[in-house]
């Protein structure tokens, strides 16, 4: 387990935080496009634990990600006037553009004022794939957009979904590194005779303790969980932590596994989970053999409204004042093991009853752990090389790398993990991507 010191350090995102500025070296996903009309209402955006507002101008169609306190007497732009080429400050009328720049101070006399001397604090912004992107580091040039596989691909090509989670970014993102979860808290009714002859699914619920190879990797960490199978063959489950928040899990065929989630902290203990997906990637073979879905499987979440507070945005009905309608006679029939209903809020449920932060001093890691083990020490190593060293982290300078990222399950005759990751890759399945793959 990590020192008292590292568990600090690997949680906290604010400014000044050695995991915050790590966070701020990368491209960070902050909303949909579909979020911030132009012309439209601003947007309370909070991003590494700073108020933020985003707005679209409605002359350019520019998308601008400012701090929200307007920089003359600090009242807030969320209530500001978005008009043509600027938001106004409904104080005083002040105009910023989205680059921050002061375009008007009317309530000062012409001869007194001081436009070119004033900005906003803004942040430089690009979207891609129908996502807003914003750079909130300290470098004039901004670094290359990631090249995470599938944040390449066309708008009309990508799945997204947001789901807000009110933990910690880390030990909401270790639910996605975690493998052996799955056979416990997904599919922990299910029993080998349920399973066809056919799905990759039968080799997790005859065994639900898998192996591990786990390994530091160009972009991040990875880990080879792997089960032997009856006729002297392995199943292999590959799985990617990339930096700074990024995990692709392994439930999913290898070949055109093209998908990511992002775990990107609102603050220290609210998350945004953004799960982008191939529109064209085959689904996983997880029904059962009769034909009927996963115990507790569900299609769509169900959201509550969003409002215009803070932590408003894509929260799901289901939560911790409702024990996320648990179903106890489910439970104690063996319908469902946790009793909860979807996936994604069976893994929302257990990460949010550790606490906002979970006490990394009460764990107990084990060797299924060892993937969650190598990617804090990743992760704070990196960080602290960034504060000592001034080293820049993983995959800022050289997104390509991303690109020998895949996760995903396969079965090979090889033991030797590393050569089944090679060769796998060698039948990838590639999309057309909407950007170039520099």
């Amino acid at each position: 387990m990590p020192s008292a010191i590292e568990s600090d350090e690997l949680v906290r995102v604010g400014p000044g935080t050695v995991m915050g500025d790590l966070m701020r070296q990368y491209w960070i996903p902050a909303a949909k496009s579909s979020e911030v009309r132009g012309g439209g209402t601003p947007l309370r955006l909070m991003l590494l634990g700073e108020k933020l507002i985003a707005f679209r101008d409605s002359v350019t169609g520019r998308v601008g990600v400012m701090d929200h306190r307007c920089p003359h007497r600090c009242a807030s732009l969320f209530f500001g006037r978005n008009e043509g080429d600027g938001m106004r400050c409904i104080y005083h009328g002040w105009k910023f553009d989205v680059y921050g720049n002061c375009l008007e101070m009317p309530n000062v006399a012409p001869a007194q004022r001081f436009e070119d001397k004033v900005r906003a604090k803004a942040y430089k912004v690009n979207e891609r794939g129908g996502l807003i992107w914003v750079y909130m580091g300290a470098r004039a040039e901004a670094p290359p957009m990631p090249m995470i596989e599938v944040t390449l691909l066309q708008e009309a090509e990508m799945n997204a979904a947001f789901v807000q989670r009110e933990c910690n970014w880390m030990q909401a993102l270790e639910g996605d590194i975690d493998t052996s979860h799955f056979g416990f808290l997904h599919i922990g009714s299910v029993t080998p005779d349920q399973v066809g002859a056919d799905n990759l699914l039968k080799y997790q619920v005859a065994n639900r303790a898998p192996e591990y190879h786990v390994a530091d990797t160009d972009w991040g960490t990875m880990y080879a969980a792997y089960r032997p199978t009856d006729d002297n063959r392995i199943y292999w489950r590959f799985a990617q932590f990339g930096f700074p928040f990024w995990a692709q899990v392994p439930q999913g065929n290898f070949v055109d596994r093209v998908s990511a989630r992002a775990w990107v902290p609102m603050d220290d203990e609210h998350t945004m989970a953004m799960t982008l997906s191939w529109t064209k990637m085959s689904r996983s073979t997880s029904q059962l053999k009769d034909g009927k879905p996963l115990p507790g499987a569900k299609a769509e979440l169900d959201y509550l409204p969003n409002t215009t507070d803070w932590f408003g945005r894509w929260r799901p009905q289901a939560n911790l004042t409702n024990d996320y309608f648990i179903d106890r006679e489910a439970q104690q029939n063996g319908t469902i093991f946790s009793g909860i209903t979807h996936i994604h809020m069976q893994d929302q449920a257990v990460t949010e009853s550790m606490g906002p932060i979970t006490d990394h001093d009460f764990e107990h890691l084990a060797p299924s752990d060892q993937m969650i083990a190598r990617t804090r020490r990743r992760l704070v190593h990196a960080a602290r090389a960034l504060r000592d060293k001034g080293t820049v982290p993983p995959a800022v300078d050289n997104p390509e790398v991303f690109l020998r990222a895949r996760s995903g399950e396969c079965v090979v005759a090889t033991s030797d993990w590393r050569a089944a990751y090679e060769a796998k890759l060698q039948e990838v399945v590639r999309p057309v991507y909407g950007v170039a793959a520099e």
